[in-house]
């Protein structure tokens, strides 16, 4: 069964237990995948991501016939799913487990896809597209978000973030958090201002699981992969945000391995770095020698090489390499 993405309120779980989310707009999908969760008990809400299930197969399988003594329900999340789990997915479908609920999201899946079809022409599957949003649902939902905060700014501004945000509401609320912070308390912003902004704008996830694999936060690095739908089209930026930030660990840990304080080290960072910023990137200094971050930027171009050449395989070498030196 076929829902629209904003008919999620037509879902009744006691019918509906398997459940498919999928397109490139994942700002509007985890605006309607949290809403869909909070009905659950959150401690019985289980995230995977699709190559993890396959790398354990059997104990993915042994975790879902389990169920302790204070669940009443158990709710299976996977991310990035594509047709591989499409057999899987058989095999959960038969045993037709009790009290059980299924919610695969994937990026995309084209017309041929069996998963997708399989929920398509079920009465009791539940598939939501999401595409891309119009311009005008970007606009209407960027003039609420200044008219709360009292920010003054041009129509012709408003499209220029708009634009900026690949039809993915999850992208715009980013870049206006961002503009937020740049203003602090400030109730204009110049058309100046918002060139520079937009010119410095990346992939908030992209950032934060850098930031958090840099500073060896290995929980945290694992539950952004996990959570994000990250595609192969995002492997080349990631792997260049991970380089800049290298180059800039590179330059504090050299200030920090000459001054021994770390507070000193932050106060000379040039470009001065943002108040929110300073914590994780103090466990960043602390954590890395500039030999080590040398090699690092060194297996960065090597990693990049790599993925040029096994687009395919791509989101896999990143994601590997990224928990590798997360843990190391």
């Amino acid at each position: 069964m076929i829902l629209k993405s904003f008919e999620t309120n037509k879902i009744n779980l006691k019918n509906n237990k398997y459940i498919l989310f999928y397109g490139k707009n994942e700002g509007a999908k985890s605006e309607e995948i949290f809403k869909l969760l909070k009905n659950f008990n959150q401690e019985n809400v289980k995230k995977y991501d699709e190559k993890g299930v396959f790398e354990n197969k059997e104990i993915f399988l042994e975790n879902l016939l389990s169920k302790s003594l204070f669940e009443k329900e158990k709710i299976i999340f996977v991310n990035r799913v594509t047709d591989k789990s499409f057999n899987i997915f058989q095999e959960i479908k038969d045993r037709d487990l009790p009290d059980l609920y299924i919610i695969f999201n994937s990026e995309n899946l084209d017309k041929r896809s069996k998963l997708r079809s399989e929920f398509e022409k079920s009465k009791s599957f539940i598939c939501i597209p999401f595409y891309p949003d119009k311009d005008d649902t970007l606009i209407k939902i960027t003039k609420s978000f200044l008219k709360e905060r009292s920010i003054s700014i041009s129509q012709a501004n408003i499209n220029l973030i708009v634009n900026r945000c690949n039809g993915d509401r999850g992208i715009l609320k980013n870049e206006l958090e961002k503009i937020e912070f740049f203003l602090h308390g400030k109730k204009k912003l110049t058309n100046d201002n918002i060139l520079k902004l937009t010119n410095l704008i990346e992939n908030y996830s992209i950032s934060e699981l850098i930031d958090n694999c840099l500073a060896k936060n290995t929980k945290k690095t694992t539950e952004i992969l996990s959570e994000n739908n990250f595609n192969s089209d995002d492997c080349i930026e990631i792997s260049r945000i991970f380089l800049n930030k290298s180059k800039r660990i590179l330059y504090l840990a050299k200030l920090f391995q000459e001054n021994t304080n770390v507070e000193k080290t932050i106060s000379l960072a040039k470009p001065p770095i943002f108040w929110k910023d300073k914590e994780i990137v103090k466990n960043q200094i602390l954590k890395w020698k500039p030999n080590q971050i040398r090699k690092l930027i060194y297996d960065l171009n090597e990693i990049e090489l790599q993925l040029k050449k096994n687009y395919s395989n791509s989101l896999n070498i990143i994601s590997n390499f990224i928990l590798e030196k997360a843990t190391s």
